[in-house]
């Protein structure tokens, strides 16, 4: 089975997929990541986000691609009342989340942010496709961008058949695997290197998980206008899209084993949410991707 590795997103962006000759696709999918991060990342100056937050105070016409994370991103905002916040760029970058993947140096966020600011802050107009920042602010679409990159990769690979696409532990599988059945995938154990705590079999889905292990302290309660809490060692969401995938299990991370337990009910989703004392919360249907055994030798194949 080909496969395609590159640096994207801050992160090792792989793809693999089952047909020869799918050259075009996989070069088409690479491309959304490489457009998807121009447009949304605030660790470039240049990029259409950082552009958007240095223009305050009336209406921005944007890219469909940032309107439409922007768009999402309010949405999960709304209905977890805050508790997954978009406009909390300043508080993640002074948290030391501030350097760029390819350079290592320091971005500033772009202006400084009232310690108050929400997602309330922000306007948009589905209409005339633009956003309007209301105060000073700096957003970050990190827990929707990479998704949505995702997503669109997939659609692009659609026609090359069987494939998977692995975006730093943000996942679509299409399809089968080179065996002919659906895809393993398999949840790292949050405080044991070596170890799955879960194992899934998925086909024409996504999976993404949110864990305190990779950078701790990089997952923010807006709400607290800290890091969020130790409750949570890491929540995983199974998903049709990997854009609602990753922004539920950043979501499901901030809330709380029992109030994510509902965020992911609610949206009809399934997913696993491991506490600090590495207590399982499970949705009543992870169980028909969970498989049997778990081990070592069950991660993505």
């Amino acid at each position: 089975m080909p496969v395609r590795t590159e640096v994207l997103m801050g992160t090792l962006v792989t793809i693999k997929v089952a047909a020869d000759g799918a050259d075009d696709a996989v070069e088409r999918a690479f491309g959304w990541f490489r457009e998807v991060e121009a447009r949304c990342t605030r660790f470039d100056a240049s990029s259409e986000l950082m552009q958007l937050s240095s223009d305050v105070g009336r209406p921005f016409a944007v890219s469909a691609i940032l309107f439409e994370a922007v768009r999402f991103a309010l949405s999960v905002a709304e209905d977890t009342a805050g508790a997954f916040d978009p406009t909390v760029g300043a508080r993640v970058a002074a948290c030391g989340f501030d350097r760029e993947h390819r350079t290592g140096r320091r971005v500033a966020a772009s202006v400084a942010a009232a310690d108050d600011v929400s997602y309330r802050d922000v306007e948009i107009d589905n209409e005339h496709r633009t956003i309007t920042l209301r105060r000073p602010l700096t957003l970050d679409l990190g827990a929707v961008a990479k998704g949505l990159a995702v997503d669109a990769a997939a659609r692009e690979l659609r026609s090359a058949g069987d494939f998977a696409i692995d975006a730093g532990g943000d996942l679509y599988c299409g399809g089968r695997n080179s065996h002919g059945g659906p895809w393993s995938v398999g949840i790292r154990h949050p405080r044991r290197d070596d170890e799955l705590i879960a194992s899934l079999r998925i086909s024409d889905m996504a999976v993404c998980t949110s864990g305190d292990y990779e950078r701790p302290g990089h997952i923010v309660d807006p709400r607290q206008r800290s890091s969020a809490d130790e409750a949570v060692a890491s929540a995983t969401v199974i998903a049709p899209s990997a854009m609602l995938a990753d922004a539920l299990a950043t979501a499901a991370f901030v809330l709380g084993p029992v109030e994510g337990m509902k965020l992911l009910e609610r949206h009809q989703v399934d997913g696993l949410i491991v506490t600090a004392s590495l207590e399982r919360f499970a949705t009543a249907g992870l169980r028909r991707f969970e498989e049997a055994r778990l081990g070592a030798d069950a991660a993505e194949s």
